[in-house]
């Protein structure tokens, strides 16, 4: 057999068994009779070794793995520590909230601490326009580019990117979060090993020697003309690791589908630690294919893993990438799914649907939205560059709403979805007007003023009690 061939028999054998124990497992486990909730949140059995992994998993992509390694630079291992800090204010803050409030989706904890659906549905709304035309699409095009520039499969982009969203939806859609969370696990341990590897072969091709590498691209210390500039770490970093990991759904779904407030914060705490210790796997290798190849910015990580990985762990490695893929797909569309349905189809269309069969239907449509959408990616660079701007319109102003919602009193909610649109526009202008600061120090600023206009707002208008917490479910 030739090289090719042990590469396609290696994935091949690894995904279909990934998938055959991931459908062993879901058979074994028990399905509650509320069919919205064991499709959305896995009927609330998942115990933390499976949240962490798909913690871990939704958020390592492939997008992530080549980014971050094209960076070349170790200053981008603060978003990994920062993800870890965000993690923990998940587990302490937020989770206790969503289970006191028994909450099915993030977007829920606003109506039940402000009394207001409609800011729900607004926030949610915010989320599906998001999932749909930016992560969904770009999730797809990131991960068959990289399977493309890296196996040169005679296949294309397009066609490639089908093929990931047929194996998304097939997790979604028929397995559901439990499928998803299971798969994750699964795959997030070869994808660990994998990640490993690459590395380990790759500082031994280097002679665990990196001098000769730049010292900018070895410190942590950013200056002002840097990516992550320090005083970033002090402002906005830490904001946006609160939107991603405490409010983004595709996120928080994991740690709502525990059993028990406890087990979650297991999870949150098992992929905290994980977090720290990812940069030699998102980071370190980026640093090393600058001492190899040379400044290759994207092309970083997919140069070194076929310059060092022998040809069956190749394989193994394109699987890993595989399951990396689906799992972020597959957790959008479920997220989405749950968003649609829970926050507004049972609420404004039909309450009497079957959440299940609906969550399905909603799950092929957005499969099918993003796909029409991924050859937008293919035709020009620009459009990403702009697609991951306009993610930043709604990150902060949703962010703030949350703020408001969590820790003060007396709160409008008119007055707040006024401020999610001032905030909206405040960062639109800051991000194709007139950008005084680096893009974190805005979001920071753009935070700030949401918040402080929600609140003048509520004054103005007349603030409403927020509605006083329930009692605390057992841990």
């Amino acid at each position: 057999m030739n090289s090719n061939g042990i590469q396609v028999a290696v994935f091949i054998a690894i995904t279909l068994l990934v998938a055959l124990a991931t459908w062993w497992r879901c058979r074994r486990e028990h399905h509650t009779v509320d069919r919205g909730r064991d499709f959305f949140l896995a009927g609330g059995s998942l115990s933390w070794p499976f949240i962490a992994g798909s913690l871990l998993l939704t958020n390592i992509s492939a997008e992530q793995i080549v980014g971050m390694n094209g960076a070349q630079a170790l200053l981008v291992a603060w978003w990994e520590f920062g993800a870890a800090a965000g993690l923990l204010v998940l587990a302490h803050v937020l989770v206790p909230m969503y289970y006191r409030y028994h909450c099915t989706t993030t977007t829920e904890l606003l109506e039940k601490r402000l009394g207001d659906p409609a800011l729900r549905r607004t926030v949610s709304v915010l989320f599906l326009l998001g999932y749909t035309f930016i992560l969904l699409p770009m999730v797809l095009y990131t991960g068959a580019k990289f399977m493309k520039s890296m196996f040169e499969p005679d296949l294309s982009i397009m066609a490639i990117s089908v093929l990931f969203a047929l194996g998304g939806l097939a997790y979604a859609a028929i397995g559901g979060l439990r499928a998803i969370a299971i798969s994750d696990t699964y795959m997030g341990v070869i994808l660990l090993v994998m990640g490993v590897a690459v590395t380990l072969f790759a500082l031994d091709a280097v002679h665990w020697d990196l001098s000769g590498v730049p010292i900018e691209r070895l410190t942590l210390i950013g200056g002002p003309g840097s990516d992550i500039p320090w005083g970033t770490l002090l402002t906005g970093m830490l904001f946006i690791h609160l939107f991603y990991w405490g409010t983004n759904m595709v996120i928080a779904q994991r740690v709502l589908a525990a059993p028990t407030v406890r087990e979650a914060q297991k999870g949150i705490y098992a992929a905290a630690f994980f977090k720290l210790l990812t940069p030699a796997i998102v980071v370190l290798p980026g640093v090393i294919a600058f001492k190899l190849f040379g400044d290759v910015d994207d092309d970083a990580y997919g140069r070194l893993v076929s310059h060092v990985l022998p040809v069956w762990m190749s394989g193994a490695f394109a699987a890993g990438i595989t399951g990396a893929v689906l799992s972020s797909y597959s957790a959008a569309l479920n997220s989405a799914a749950a968003l649609y349905t829970c926050d507004v189809h049972l609420v404004k269309i039909n309450p009497h649907a079957d959440p299940k069969r609906l969550g399905r239907w909603a799950t092929i449509a957005f499969t099918v939205v993003s796909l029409a959408i991924v050859p937008m990616y293919t035709q020009s660079k620009s459009i990403i560059a702009t697609l991951q701007q306009l993610n930043g319109l709604y990150s902060m102003p949703v962010l703030a709403a949350f703020i408001v919602a969590i820790f003060f009193n007396n709160a409008n909610a008119t007055a707040v979805r006024w401020a999610m649109l001032f905030g909206s526009a405040l960062y639109a202008v800051f991000t194709f007007v007139w950008t005084p600061l680096h893009y974190i120090h805005l979001m920071f600023v753009t935070l700030v003023a949401t918040v402080a206009f929600a609140l003048i707002g509520s004054r103005v208008m007349g603030g409403r009690t927020v509605l006083p917490q329930p009692a605390a479910d057992p841990a």
